[in-house]
């Protein structure tokens, strides 16, 4: 089997860098109409900028609004207009789902890819595949690309203005990163990219989750106050960058498999990606039997940020019996990175690891 390692063509993060994208994305050599796929955020702060930016290097471009959900009908409305329009280049601002959309148009009509995340949300930006949800909000499928985004730039100014559970769900997302490379990586499975794990994937993880620990709680608070600290640069790059890389050519196991039967609950639809993915954390360590210590610190962190750590934190206080067996079922369903654990897994052993991590984070500390 081939190592693999694959990433965005080029990334670039700071205050204010929504001045550059004009110039970054000339200097990809990318030309003609310019189409914008927002946020409500993205569009309330910045067409100002995008018409100083774009201006500047000649770049006409043309703005649509994000309905809300990354589902077929969403991706083939923007496409239409895409097409109509006669656009030479897909760019997504806002959240996931928005860059999930904007990703799969670009595919779509083979068009270059620029993604501007406005939140630290998820570690979808860096990304050549998108989770597409059904227009109720339950996970659909995963799309594949044959490339990463040409350019991601993240405007650090703009992710210190979204609200603190926007930075926190990211850290959610970026929690599992490690624990799942390193599970796809040890059992000796592929990747996202249908690949082994490189080294390199293996230690971004690894240093993600570090990042985490470090500067977590203080970046957490630098977005409270709307500020741009270094602890929150890193936090970011954290959330995006090396979840990013770390995700994809580390792979994926039971953690993102536990948030996709978490979709099919209606209770849940209220909560982040990230959120959810925090508590498959906690169900993927137990159902692995890690050691008691792993699991209080992964468990002390998600506290110290405010990341869900039981069924009750995610709209499920009073969980019944046929609840947790359908999140079960639908984690290990063909074709669910749940199966890229060292061992044979099954909905049985789901249930019995979602119960006892329950248990466990509804604990209260000594």
């Amino acid at each position: 089997m081939l190592s693999i390692f694959c990433a965005p063509a080029r990334y670039v993060q700071g205050q204010n860098a929504t001045r550059q994208l004009g110039p970054e994305m000339a200097k990809l050599g990318l030309t003609g109409r310019v189409l914008i796929l927002a946020g409500r955020a993205a569009k309330r702060h910045l067409p100002e900028l995008w018409a100083e930016t774009f201006d500047n290097e000649s770049f006409e471009h043309r703005v649509m609004e994000f309905s809300g959900e990354c589902s077929r009908d969403e991706i083939d409305r923007i496409k239409a207009e895409a097409q109509g329009w006669h656009a030479r280049v897909i760019v997504g601002a806002g959240g996931g789902k928005v860059l999930d959309t904007a990703r799969a148009v670009a595919f779509e009509l083979d068009l270059p890819v620029v993604n501007c995340p406005t939140v630290a949300s998820s570690d979808a930006p860096c990304s050549a595949l998108s989770v597409v949800y059904t227009s109720t909000g339950e996970f659909d499928t995963y799309l594949f690309y044959r490339r990463n985004p040409d350019l991601v730039l993240v405007d650090t100014s703009i992710v210190a203005m979204a609200p603190r559970r926007l930075l926190v769900a990211g850290m959610g997302d970026a929690l599992a990163t490690w624990f799942e490379a390193r599970t796809v990586r040890d059992a000796q499975k592929h990747n996202q990219v249908g690949g082994k794990p490189t080294g390199s994937a293996s230690a971004l993880a690894r240093l993600c989750y570090e990042t985490l620990i470090e500067d977590g709680v203080a970046a957490a608070r630098s977005c409270d106050r709307n500020e741009v600290t270094p602890e929150l640069e890193r936090l970011i790059e954290a959330n995006t960058l090396l979840s990013g890389l770390g995700f994809e050519s580390g792979g994926l196991a039971v953690a993102h498999s536990v948030h996709n039967g978490l979709t099919t609950i209606e209770e849940t639809h209220e909560f982040y990606h990230g959120e959810k993915v925090a508590f498959g954390t906690m169900v993927q360590l137990v159902l692995e039997n890690r050691p008691d210590s792993e699991i209080q610190e992964v468990l002390s962190f998600s506290r110290s940020v405010g990341l869900p750590t039981c069924l009750a934190d995610l709209g499920l206080e009073n969980a019944r019996k046929e609840q947790i067996e359908r999140i079960a079922l639908r984690t290990v369903a063909p074709g669910e990175t749940a199966h890229n654990e060292p061992f044979a897994i099954d909905s049985t052993m789901v249930v019995k690891a979602i119960v006892e991590a329950d248990r466990i984070g509804r604990q209260q500390d000594p």
